[in-house]
């Protein structure tokens, strides 16, 4: 079922992503993520893909043998900046042959390419958006920032680059993360006041080590609440004191969003169910 279709049920929407393992024992080891989070019954689940070379096709696999062997719906990120349009056209074919009903269109890190072509045929996200719609038969997602893109000049410029990505196609939009619900219910007024009418599902993820505090306040330039940084510090050699500090946290966050209308909550699981599944007994 297109993603679309299960946003319009008068229900909260949940649910989960995972990105694709390197190794054999890391397959083995998502899988049994994936079916341990299968019993909550998640509305969707998405794999996330890099901007490199094979990883498309390791995102098309993955989200094929789930859709098949588990029987979820599944929603497979593509990046576009690395790709010409031919091998987009290609790569959603494939998707389409598995039976993926649903892509998360994005631009992709332009750091992490090597040998980048100066002349690529994609810039934006919304060009990808547009092919995609003109492919057809996808429900199209794309990404959204509730304290800005890292890139944009400012709140205003990001906003216009999102209405520009639902204008050429986008009809949902999943949050980055963050950790002040402000900044999300600040971004969806924003959101609208510029003509953004699609839905904004808020992207939540615990902080379940201090690695993981450094780490994303540096790569996502997220702002984190002086109690949630605190207790990160105070519990970081305690792993299970830690684990239920940041359940707790991102269990009042989940229910703080979905008491002021956000339409559901995407997880970022870090490939692991046992967070994920807590704060999910919490809130509901």
């Amino acid at each position: 079922m297109k993603i679309t279709e299960l946003l319009k049920r008068p229900r909260k929407t949940f649910s989960f992503e995972f990105y694709p393992p390197k190794t054999a024992q890391d397959a083995e080891k998502l899988f049994e993520t994936v079916k341990d989070l299968r019993s909550l019954g998640p509305d969707f689940i998405s794999i996330t893909n890099s901007s490199t070379g094979s990883t498309p096709y390791r995102t098309v696999a993955l989200s094929g043998v789930i859709k098949e062997k588990l029987g979820l719906e599944v929603m497979a990120h593509l990046t576009c900046v690395g790709h010409s349009r031919d091998e987009i056209r290609a790569i959603a074919e494939r998707l389409k042959t598995m039976g993926i009903e649903n892509v998360l269109a994005l631009r992709g890190d332009i750091h992490n390419i090597e040998g980048l072509p100066p002349k690529r045929e994609y810039r934006y996200a919304s060009e990808l958006a547009a092919d995609l719609k003109a492919i057809g038969g996808f429900s199209i997602g794309g990404a959204g920032y509730p304290e800005k893109h890292p890139e944009a000049a400012d709140m205003a410029s990001d906003l216009d680059a999102l209405k520009a990505k639902t204008a050429a196609g986008v009809e949902f939009v999943i949050t980055q993360l963050f950790f002040d619900n402000r900044f999300y219910f600040d971004y969806v007024e924003k959101a609208r006041a510029a003509g953004v009418t699609v839905p904004i599902l808020p992207g939540l993820m615990p902080l379940t080590s201090y690695k993981q505090l450094q780490n994303f306040t540096r790569m996502f330039s997220v702002r984190l609440p002086d109690e949630i940084r605190e207790g990160v510090e105070k519990y970081a050699a305690d792993k299970d004191s830690l684990l239920k500090f940041s359940v707790d946290c991102a269990s009042r966050q989940a229910g703080d969003l979905l008491a002021g209308g956000a339409p559901g909550v995407h997880f970022y699981t870090l490939n692991r169910s046992k967070a994920t599944k807590e704060i999910l007994k919490n809130i509901r």
